[in-house]
């Protein structure tokens, strides 16, 4: 069983959900509090041992890589003002050299497509995939839980998820469980946003996966399915024909920061819990509310 060590992160969507907030500004570096979206991801993913970053891009997405380089300017003038705790702050944000790879999807065909395009990086290795407007509130982190998990198991692919109201499964990738042992369930199969009343459980597919490079060979053969895209639930759902699969449902609080409601919740909450602000924005949230 050979570890997980790589992470592949989509981040060439448009961001639609949230415009106009990403005409020019990648939806990925939207801010929550004080930090990109993706600052939060790539945090939880060095906190369970990725060492190689692979972001798979598209056009106008030049900032998410200038996002991790040195801005020269800006930190000579906080050096001279002695502005050292946020200097460090920015510099312990850089990455190590050989730490994070770019490569670029020429054609928006759909998650599969963009894990697809990861490929030659990831070799045959395991490695995770971590959807970029997901924030997943918890410790130890949720790519951590994952791990965890792929390790007791014994290796094979492992999808994180949560619970959601059965009123709600028409709206995401929803598994049909087979085994369940408290959080971790052998997985029988899946559906892409089932009709209502057909979920075959409340488990939503819910922005991490460990994952086998055998799904690559699958991939490039695959057609394109819902969205007229080309989906990784259903590469998924043909390696689980050949590997075991197992769901682990999140110790945690998941913030889908793609939407606009999710991204004004990852605020509120997230800000709520920082020792330096948490007062102050419990009392502009009370005085919002009685406005």
């Amino acid at each position: 069983m050979k570890p997980v060590r790589k992470a592949v992160l989509p981040v060439a969507g448009l961001g639609t959900r949230v415009l106009p907030g990403t005409k020019t500004t990648p939806k990925e570096l939207l801010n929550v509090v004080d930090r990109p979206i993706l600052s939060y991801i790539v945090e939880e993913g060095r906190k369970a041992g990725i060492e190689h970053f692979v972001f798979v891009t598209g056009r106008s997405k030049g900032a998410i890589e200038d996002y991790f380089d040195h801005q020269v300017e800006l930190e000579a003038q906080l050096e001279a003002k002695g502005k050292t705790d946020i200097l460090n702050q920015l510099r312990a944000e850089l990455p190590k050299p050989g730490e994070m790879s770019f490569v670029r999807q020429m054609a928006p065909l759909g998650l599969g497509h963009a894990v697809w395009c990861a490929r030659d990086i990831i070799g045959d290795e395991p490695f995770a995939v971590m959807l970029p407007d997901v924030i997943v509130d918890a410790e130890p982190s949720a790519l951590n839980q994952l791990i965890e998990v792929y390790n007791k198991v014994g290796g094979g692919n492992v999808i994180g998820v949560e619970e959601v109201p059965a009123s709600e499964t028409h709206k995401y990738g929803i598994v049909a469980p087979g085994k369940v042992d408290g959080r971790v369930a052998t997985m029988t199969g899946m559906v892409e946003k089932p009709p209502q009343g057909t979920a075959p459980s409340n488990w939503s597919i819910a922005g991490r996966y460990i994952l086998q490079p055998e799904i690559f060979g699958l991939l490039a053969s695959q057609e394109k399915g819902a969205g007229n895209e080309i989906q990784l639930t259903d590469s998924m759902a043909k390696l689980m024909q050949q590997q075991p699969f197992h769901a682990y449902v999140y110790d945690g609080v998941t913030h889908d920061c793609g939407d606009k409601i999710g991204l004004l919740r990852a605020n509120v909450a997230l800000a709520l819990k920082r020792p330096d602000l948490g007062a102050a924005a419990r009392a502009a949230v009370e005085a919002a509310l009685k406005a």
